[in-house]
């Protein structure tokens, strides 16, 4: 068992894909997912029935965000080792919680939310964004011998659409044709088993998210339907397809007539940005992420279950701060302070905050001193020059799964709290209260009314909602616990 363990916390990037992409295979010959769990505690009182994720792709810098420590200014010949932030803190909203600055709008709308400071990610063995985004965004660990499904198309297969002309999952800002690394985002933004129609609809610029709802300008109505309907015969003759279960083929012809829908439905509006006031707009045209948050407002108020907002992942760009990490930092914080306060304040001035989950969390946090947990040999350690001698080697640098930091408004979540704390010194790892990923997992369905041992049979095994079942949700910061 141990040799299985330590195996699967080793494997390289293509042994990672390899067992992947086996499994998203066996997915198309899957048999209809059958649901089991506890029948007790599917009587959950939800108290969010909508999902906003913003997703700080790369490894956002706790301690240069919502946990900033002792401040220490940039000079040449600095010691690394006294370096634990490098902005200055700024106060919020709520006596006692201070945010790093460059946060400013946030820190003005704290006292709406809730703040966790210690967030403990899963302790992989090998540290890779792919594994790490995978385990975040499924729940479990990779690689695993079915394709497990993104947590949004587990709460679409769940709870179903809430209009049915609307995807319940949609994903803005994230482009999987990356390059060498766009297998291992696809590894996880899928609905694996549960079904092609559970997947996420793609808008990877919210900028051009009208035409996704919209037959080319050129192709007259009849032309694109008859486009449509040879698509859809093609799809059905799909070799690849006639390998799969009765289930998953049906699965994937109404994830298309689904498509096909929005075209002619009123909700198509929601996705053109042009019809928002322009004051609006310009609140949130800070980059693709500050428009895609906009997109979301609109995509709630028309009655989309699950969206998720990204920043992007792309290695060595946006949070993925290998080096300059304080000038990354600096221009990041400028892309997301303003859209996310918008978001939460336009939500509100709606009354649609008080239903809508939102959430903002990143893979791992980083450290400027030490590359994954603390405990490691020294060996496995990647170490910071000793002196700066460049502003380049200013900045967190290194992946740090020791801690991380969430944001969490709305949708049941408490106002105004800061849970969990961390150590003022290297290393900044976790002393009080840690939420483990079932756990955050378990917290957010139980807001969704969905019970963390709720789970869908297939080939025999029950996939649960959080790893085996046993994600226990942290009540104290909903405020129905």
């Amino acid at each position: 068992m141990e040799s299985q363990e330590h195996d699967s916390h080793n494997l390289s990037r293509r042994q990672f894909l390899q067992r992947s992409a086996a499994a998203t295979l066996a997915a198309l010959a899957g048999s209809a997912p059958r649901l089991v769990g506890s029948e007790a505690q599917k009587r959950i009182a939800s108290s969010a029935d909508a999902f906003i994720l913003l997703w700080m792709a790369g490894g956002m810098a706790q301690t240069e965000t919502l946990d900033p420590k002792t401040y220490t200014p940039y000079e040449s010949g600095l010691g690394s080792k006294r370096v634990l932030s490098t902005f200055p803190s700024i106060p919020t909203a709520v006596d006692g919680i201070r945010l790093s600055q460059g946060l400013e709008r946030i820190a003005r709308i704290m006292d709406r939310g809730t703040l966790i400071r210690s967030h403990r990610v899963g302790d992989l063995g090998f540290i890779l964004h792919a594994r790490h985004q995978f385990h975040w965004h499924t729940g479990y660990e990779p690689p695993q011998s079915v394709a497990v499904p993104h947590l949004g198309a587990f709460i679409s297969r769940t709870l179903g659409p809430k209009n049915h002309d609307v995807p319940a999952f949609i994903d803005i800002g994230q482009n999987l044709e990356i390059g060498a690394e766009s297998d291992s985002l696809k590894a996880f933004h899928t609905a694996g088993f549960l079904g092609t129609e559970h997947g996420p609809f793609f808008i990877p610029d919210p900028r051009e998210s009208v035409a996704s709802t919209r037959p080319p300008a050129h192709i007259s109505a009849l032309r694109f339907r008859r486009r449509h309907e040879n698509y859809r015969q093609l799809v059905a003759n799909s070799p690849i397809l006639r390998q799969g279960s009765d289930y998953q083929q049906e699965s994937l012809l109404r994830s298309i007539e689904n498509a096909h829908r929005l075209l002619d439905s009123p909700a198509a509006k929601a996705f053109d940005l042009s019809l928002e006031p322009e004051q609006i707009y310009n609140s949130y045209n800070t980059s693709r992420f500050g428009l895609g948050c906009l997109l979301a407002r609109r995509l709630v108020e028309a009655g989309a279950r699950f969206i998720e907002v990204t920043t992007e992942y792309i290695p060595f760009r946006y949070w993925d701060t290998h080096e300059n990490g304080h000038t990354r930092a600096l221009a990041m914080k400028q892309t997301i302070d303003g859209p996310v306060s918008q978001l939460i304040l336009d939500l509100e001035e709606r009354g649609l905050l008080e239903r809508t989950m939102v959430v903002l969390a990143s893979e791992f946090g980083r450290d400027m001193m030490i590359e994954g947990k603390p405990d490691r040999t020294v060996k496995d350690q990647i170490q910071q020059p000793e002196l700066m001698t460049e502003p380049k080697h200013y900045g967190m640098h290194r992946h740090f799964t020791e801690a991380s930091s969430l944001l969490a408004f709305g949708g049941g979540f408490r106002k105004g709290l800061l849970y969990g704390k961390t150590a003022e010194e290297h290393p900044c790892r976790i002393v009080e209260n840690p939420v483990t990923i079932p756990d955050l997992h378990a917290t957010l369905y139980h807001a969704l009314g969905i019970p963390p041992d709720l789970a869908y049979e297939v080939e025999r095994r029950p996939v649960h909602a959080t790893k085996d079942g046993k994600g226990r949700a942290v009540l104290e910061l909903l405020r129905s616990g």
